[in-house]
């Protein structure tokens, strides 16, 4: 099988033969608007689904920062990405508090030291075990759900106290059943790249959850 033919399902017009250039642009307007409306409804979809843990999850982080907690984000290869996003989100708030947040996937000292002398599944927990307090918080990103460097990671963070969330595709995998995720984020798709983009709109609802309860009247005055 060609690469072009295990694309063509996302693509079908690169495998039509088109002399006509007009109706070669109309294709690829039609398939750019059909993947834009698919994404807008998986990610509306997916905040409706969890929008009550959302709130749940903000709640819970807003008591850790105001504990003097931070946040660790961390991922593999495009969420390694979107951990960094996600990271500087809260510490950089375009509105509302700035707050404590790394991404433990941005040094790359760190992680290829760690990734050489005690292997690859502990790049995420070692970073926990020299700098993870009860008061923080951990946040994996990932597609599959399955990665044993996250998993590892959410292991740690339990055994330290932290509050631990996970984003996840898919069916969850293992992050999605894991008695070591606190809150657990699925987002039921097959596409990469929509559950990337779903994630992303996801995070962003938990940041703008987290400012709004951080001024709230209750948190502004030091209540609950």
């Amino acid at each position: 099988m060609t690469a072009v033919n295990e694309t063509g399902f996302l693509y079908p017009f690169l495998d039509a033969s088109e002399d006509n250039p007009e109706k070669l642009l109309a294709d690829l307007a039609a398939s750019a608007r059909a993947k834009i409306d698919e994404s807008s409804a998986l990610q509306r979809r997916t905040v409706a689904e969890h929008a009550e843990r959302i709130g749940a999850a903000a709640q819970a982080m807003v008591a850790r920062f105001r504990a003097g907690g931070r946040l660790y984000t961390f991922g593999n290869g495009g969420s390694s990405t979107d951990a960094t996003t996600v990271a500087s989100l809260f510490a950089r708030a375009p509105r509302g508090q700035s707050l404590p947040a790394w991404c433990l996937s941005d040094d790359q000292a760190i992680l290829t030291a760690l990734s050489n002398d005690v292997g690859f599944d502990l790049v995420f927990a070692r970073q926990l075990v020299a700098c993870g307090r009860s008061t923080d918080i951990a946040l994996a990103l990932s597609t599959s759900g399955c990665s044993e460097d996250l998993v590892v990671a959410m292991g740690e963070a339990r055994r330290r106290g932290m509050l631990t969330i996970s984003f996840s595709g898919y069916d969850g995998g293992r992050l999605g059943v894991s008695d070591d995720v606190d809150f657990s984020f699925t987002v039921a798709s097959q596409s990469v790249h929509r559950i990337q983009e779903a994630q992303a709109h996801l995070a962003w609802h938990l940041w703008s959850t987290v400012q709004e309860t951080l001024s709230s009247p209750a948190h502004v005055n030091g209540g609950a």
